[in-house]
């Protein structure tokens, strides 16, 4: 069985790691490289660097810091936030990453995420999805309704219309090897992982689904990796003011899911 991933992530503006509630009123979590050593040194399976103001002001991202970065830790590193061409993806490649996220550009130009899986392999392309659940009025459905979820770009502030669970078939058949699914409903308020989200997602596709969005307790993290009816069939967690504030750590969350029986990679 494929061992289940345990994901800091460093959201980036104006070159510091930051954290909001539903994707606004952003505060400042520190400095990404020291958060990246921090990470990488406790155990943490992967890092995933945000540039999260990137599309919206229309720049690319930030390769000199995502290169410190990329030097500093040891173990896989997904940058993510303005790219908007193979020569993006290129840079940031070249500067460390493993692997780029694609979100807004991906929406606007679906082949690129065909022509940089094609160039480096559907390994290194992370499509991003951040959707926020429809409401009744905006579906026309009734009370009854299954849910669905609308996918937003441009760091949340706009609504494509795209339904999540179709673009997330779509891009993954353009050769999305991994999704990063955020929940916008339920980013940064603790309150859990939007499981059904994370299932509808992790059932619509052949490749591992990161759950992100919402986490505030070890019992959060592994109902999103629990395999079992209700559980969100997530192949990783994303995780962010949990460890950013230190209300846990990788190591204590890390103790706890493999005491439930659930396939984590052990501390070294």
């Amino acid at each position: 069985m494929v061992a289940k991933r345990i994901i800091p992530c460093l959201d980036v503006a104006d070159g510091r790691v930051v954290k909001g509630v539903n994707f606004v009123d952003l505060r400042d979590a520190g400095d990404p490289v020291e958060l990246g050593c921090r990470y990488s040194a406790a155990g943490a399976d992967e890092l995933v660097f945000l540039d999260i103001a990137a599309s919206h002001q229309g720049r690319a991202t930030l390769v000199e810091l995502v290169q410190r970065t990329a030097e500093a830790v040891t173990i896989p590193f997904t940058v993510g936030g303005g790219i908007v061409s193979v020569d993006g993806i290129t840079a940031l490649l070249r500067a460390g990453a493993d692997k780029v996220s694609l979100n807004s550009s991906a929406v606007r130009d679906p082949e690129l995420v065909r022509r940089g899986a094609d160039r480096f392999g559907a390994q290194c392309i992370v499509v991003a999805i951040d959707a926020r659940r429809r409401t009744q009025a905006g579906s026309g459905a009734g009370h009854d309704a299954a849910p669905a979820w609308d996918v937003y770009v441009k760091g949340g502030r706009e609504n494509t219309g795209l339904d999540a669970v179709a673009w997330a078939r779509r891009v993954v058949e353009l050769g999305a090897g991994e999704i990063l699914l955020t929940s916008m409903d339920g980013d940064g308020t603790q309150a859990g992982y939007d499981l059904a989200l994370t299932r509808a997602v992790a059932d619509a596709v052949p490749v591992p689904v990161i759950a992100s969005g919402g986490a505030g307790c070890i019992d959060h993290i592994a109902a999103a990796l629990s395999q079992e009816p209700g559980g969100g069939g997530a192949a990783a967690a994303l995780l962010a003011s949990l460890l950013h504030d230190g209300v846990l750590s990788v190591e204590e969350i890390k103790t706890d899911l493999l005491a439930r029986g659930l396939p984590i990679r052990p501390l070294a």
